[in-house]
């Protein structure tokens, strides 16, 4: 068993389906950190916007008298 699983790593690592799927993978992982800091972002700037009380025509209460 040990001997079959040693020839597939070889022939894997011989053949270039290895390469390129490690390509692939790489360029996924990328895509996906794009993704994640652009949803970030979003939630980010809509946060703030929900915050912001000036945006909601909602004036401040004043200190004073």
């Amino acid at each position: 068993m040990l001997v079959r699983f040693a020839r597939t790593v070889v022939h894997f690592l011989k053949g270039e389906d290895g390469p390129t799927a490690v390509e692939y993978a790489v360029m996924l992982a990328l895509i996906i950190v794009v993704i994640a800091a652009a949803v970030s972002n979003i939630g980010v700037t809509t946060n703030s916007m929900y915050n912001d009380l000036s945006l909601q025509g909602v004036k401040p209460a004043s200190s004073g008298s």
